[in-house]
């Protein structure tokens, strides 16, 4: 019986119904950009396996740290402790964030980062005796599959078998082109009734909803709008940080700065789970108090766990390193050239570049579901081809590890452009 076949006697694997899922590719190991399966067939990972892996498979600079680590202190309590790691981090993730973050709060991965985010928004009113029991987001927005992230996601078939066990979340139009007027009236009317906490974002792009891109002039603008009205801004940076975008953060384009920020996936370099909340010390702020029942009564087990920091630091030393800005360089403007020569392709509807995200959204004459019958056949020819891509619906996109090759990404190129002649 092969590893395949043992898997799915035993596991219930995320997003899929089993009673028609194919059966599970089983890989066997990884280096830089590559997969193998078990029976030695070679894939290129061109969404860097959901986004965590920028530095690519079994990057023996993180390894390393990992280990040193764990021959040293690999899991401690954080509550009424501390540790070297977890204060290195600290002191390395805030000078590389919007200088009105001041604290940070670990936990595991991107929606409790979300769930906790939310959370302080909640309580630091109800600390001040405050009704404010709302949070305002995103049409087709996604923020993750625990309560809280799940209620400010606005993809319905994800969420809809809970909506009666949800907080209330109030969507708006995403500010893409065409969409400003109606994004900022709606924000201005739900923000000025006293009613909200927060206003959580994918900033500048939606990864979920297909890689939807709006201009960071138009965030800036909503922002402004929170702001005036004491609505606390949460920017869900959860697939965008990191280098995503061309910069460490996609909060590094606005004027605007968020009173929150959700970091997970590429935190550890795809490692280790890992997520940080960040905040102001306004919001510390509202926590710090004689009373402990005002206290933030949120954690993890796992909270802080030192290896999961020695895997960040090292993380982020490569990020700044130069080779690896001038790979994201490199990578964006391959992606611009690829742009060029498909954007005009007769099944080409859209695309969009930014860093080293690439979309396109292919021309089928009629909507196409999420995990529609074109979208799994998309999906199977890619994987045909050896290259693991995940289309939505009709948007197919790339985002690899920032250590592809240049014929690594060609490879990608030319297999979406057979894709849009043969599927």
């Amino acid at each position: 019986m092969n590893l395949s076949e043992r898997d799915i006697q035993y596991n219930w694997h995320p997003y899929t119904q089993h009673k028609t899922a194919q059966t599970h590719i089983a890989i066997a190991k990884g280096e830089g950009a590559l997969l193998w399966d078990e029976n030695g067939k070679e894939y290129i990972d061109a969404i860097a396996s959901w986004w965590v892996n920028p530095y690519g498979h079994s990057n023996k600079f993180i390894a390393d740290a990992i280990y040193k680590q764990l021959t040293t202190l690999e899991h401690v309590l954080f509550g009424g402790f501390t540790h070297e790691p977890a204060v290195q981090v600290a002191e390395k993730l805030i000078p590389m964030l919007p200088d009105n973050q001041k604290k940070l709060f670990y936990s595991d991965n991107g929606s409790t980062a979300v769930e906790i985010a939310i959370k302080v928004a909640l309580q630091f009113f109800y600390n001040k005796d405050e009704k404010r029991t709302k949070i305002i987001a995103f049409e087709n927005a996604f923020h993750g599959d625990t309560f809280a992230a799940m209620a400010a996601s606005g993809i319905s078939f994800f969420t809809e078998a809970f909506r009666g066990s949800l907080i209330e979340v109030v969507r708006i139009p995403v500010p893409t082109q065409g969409n400003e007027q109606a994004s900022y009236d709606a924000l201005e009317a739900l923000a000025k009734t006293g009613e909200f906490a927060g206003f959580i974002f994918e900033p500048l792009v939606q990864g979920a909803a297909g890689m939807v891109m709006y201009d960071a002039a138009e965030l800036d603008k909503l922002m402004a709008i929170c702001k005036k009205h004491q609505v606390f801004t949460i920017a869900d940076e959860v697939m965008t940080g990191f280098g995503k975008t061309g910069k460490n953060f996609a909060c590094d384009y606005l004027t605007e700065q968020p009173d929150m920020m959700c970091l997970s996936k590429a935190l550890t370099g795809g490692t280790i789970p890992m997520a940080i909340t960040t905040f102001t010390q306004e919001l510390f702020d509202g926590f710090y108090d004689d009373d402990v029942n005002k206290a933030l009564f949120h954690g993890h087990t796992f909270t802080a766990n030192p290896t999961g920091c020695a895997a960040a630091l090292a993380s982020m030393q490569l990020l700044e390193a130069e080779e690896m800005q001038q790979n994201i360089k490199r990578i964006n403007r391959q992606h611009l050239e690829f742009q060029q020569k498909i954007q005009n392709h007769a099944r080409v509807t859209t695309t969009r570049v930014l860093g080293v995200i690439f979309a396109l959204e292919i021309k089928t004459g009629e909507a196409e579901s999420y995990y529609g019958n074109f979208r799994n056949k998309l999906y199977n020819f890619f994987i045909g081809k050896g290259v693991i891509l995940r289309p939505v619906g009709n948007i197919v996109y790339v985002l690899p590890p920032y250590i592809i090759s240049d014929a690594q990404l060609e490879k990608i190129y030319q297999t979406v452009e057979e894709a849009l002649e043969e599927c």
